[in-house]
């Protein structure tokens, strides 16, 4: 492998000559060894919106002449097309405010800019990309710009598709009457068009709250440099910045009204990550209530039919595993994980700063993704397949004592209980052991038990007819 000469304030470093970075980011390759996890590419294409804006701002305030402003925009741009997410090699666990992944980026943005005017050394990494800039607030800052988008452009398309499914497949199976489980017993009737409007109001509830915590996303660090000051840098640098990124990214993004709270407190993520948890835990009630309805199929409950996407065992012919419900309850337990790792790291804000940002970042876009592709998944492989299996759904019903809950109003409760264990001890429908109570007779009975009032559609039903 051949090698260039690159110096920092440290000395010189050998640097693979094929590679954009510098000594700096050679340093941390070197000196980091820890696991296999590198700061996601949504990082530094957050970073690259943020370099171009700053690039921009600082052109605006005279402070970085037109030649150098457009060639960092141009550099920044090709990075953003995934030109270069090569370039791009340090891991998640290297220092906590991720000075070491925005040096990377300015390194590679200034070898590249130099290259592209045919001037090596034209840009400086630190002078020119980095001006007006510290990690301590550039690096908060492209995370409330990668999490965001993420969500915008990752997790809401996977939540509208999986919505559509919910509601197609509630509105085709509103009128299949079923017995209801609590406790995992045995409960009053609804419709299966019912229970699945519960899956979807779910997911409509955690994306509500998702959208709300996302919010404070929009508020940024940069223009607090170091500590939170601002030192080096236009007291309208932060303002220009995010007025840029607004520009550049279609989200209304601004200047935090304080740094100090913005350099050393995550509590936006822990926020947003929150909200995640909460459509992780409704992901995996979905995924679970699925694959509980259709088990067995003959000797479990049968209620419900899903895909047979691939063979189910090595030693069983013909079985089929409800495995994208086991993917998303998977996806699921690791989110819980993530959120644990968040709102830990999150109170790390020693004095000025916190440094677990990598950490943060990493896991909260992981959750995204995690949930974003794990919904879609189960959406396209299995809830577009589910079929309800009327015969089974209807005999699972009919055998329920759970109906004689309809007779309280008439016969009160410890009457209608008696009924109920009269037809469970002797085997017997809850019919026949109503009326050798004596205490309904037939007419009554029918009247009385009947599940299209009990499920509430009856009415609807009328105005129907």
């Amino acid at each position: 492998m051949e090698f260039r000469i690159e110096q920092d304030t440290l000395g010189e470093m050998k640097v693979p000559a094929d590679k954009y970075w510098g000594a700096q980011t050679q340093r941390s390759v070197e000196n980091f060894p820890i696991g296999t996890e590198k700061m996601p590419i949504e990082m530094i294409y957050a970073f690259a919106h943020l370099k171009k804006a700053a690039a921009v701002a600082n052109g605006e305030l005279g402070k970085l002449p037109e030649d150098k402003m457009n060639v960092i925009i141009e550099a920044c741009d090709e990075i953003l097309t995934g030109k270069w997410d090569q370039q791009f090699p340090l891991v998640v666990w290297q220092t906590g405010s991720g000075t070491q992944s925005n040096m990377n980026v300015n390194e590679v943005v200034a070898k590249r800019a130099s290259e592209l005017v045919g001037k090596e050394g034209f840009i400086h990494p630190n002078d020119d990309v980095n001006m007006s800039q510290s990690s301590n607030d550039t690096f908060p800052t492209a995370m409330h710009i990668a999490v965001y988008d993420e969500i915008e452009k990752r997790l809401k398309v996977a939540l509208k598709q999986f919505k559509k499914t919910l509601k197609k497949k509630e509105k085709e199976y509103m009128d299949v009457i079923k017995i209801g489980r609590t406790h995992l017993q045995d409960a009053t009737p609804l419709t299966l068009g019912q229970e699945i409007s519960g899956w979807r109001h779910m997911i409509v509830r955690s994306e509500e709250m998702i959208d709300q915590a996302k919010e404070g996303l929009l508020n940024l660090a940069i223009g607090g440099t170091a500590v939170g000051t601002g030192i080096n840098a236009d007291p309208t640098f932060g303002d220009k910045t995010a007025k840029q990124l607004k520009k550049q990214t279609g989200y209304s993004f601004v200047s935090s009204k304080n740094k100090f709270h913005a350099l050393t407190s995550h509590d936006e993520i822990v926020f947003v990550h929150g909200a995640l948890k909460a459509l992780a835990a409704d992901s995996m009630k979905i995924a679970n209530d699925v694959r509980w309805l259709s088990s067995g199929p003959r000797s479990g409950l049968g209620e419900l039919s899903i895909p047979a996407n691939e063979p189910g065992s090595s030693i069983m012919p013909g079985k089929v595993n409800p495995t994208q419900s086991e993917a998303l309850t998977m996806a699921a337990v690791q989110v819980f994980g993530n959120d644990a790792a968040v709102g830990f790291a999150a109170s790390q804000g020693n004095f000025e700063l916190n440094v677990f940002k990598p950490v943060i970042v990493y896991n909260t876009l992981q959750s995204i993704r995690l949930l974003a592709d794990g919904i879609r998944s189960f959406d396209e492989r299995c809830a577009l397949g589910i079929e309800a299996n009327l015969d089974v759904i209807r005999g699972l019903m009919e055998q329920s004592l759970m109906l004689v809950t309809a007779l309280n109003p008439h016969i009160g409760y410890e009457k209608a209980a008696k009924i109920a264990k009269m037809a469970h001890k002797d085997g017997t429908t809850l019919k026949k052991a109503a009326l050798a109570s004596g205490y309904v007779n037939e007419n009554d009975y029918n009247r009385w038990i009947d599940p299209l009032q009990m499920v509430n559609l009856s009415e609807k039903k009328k105005k129907k007819e």
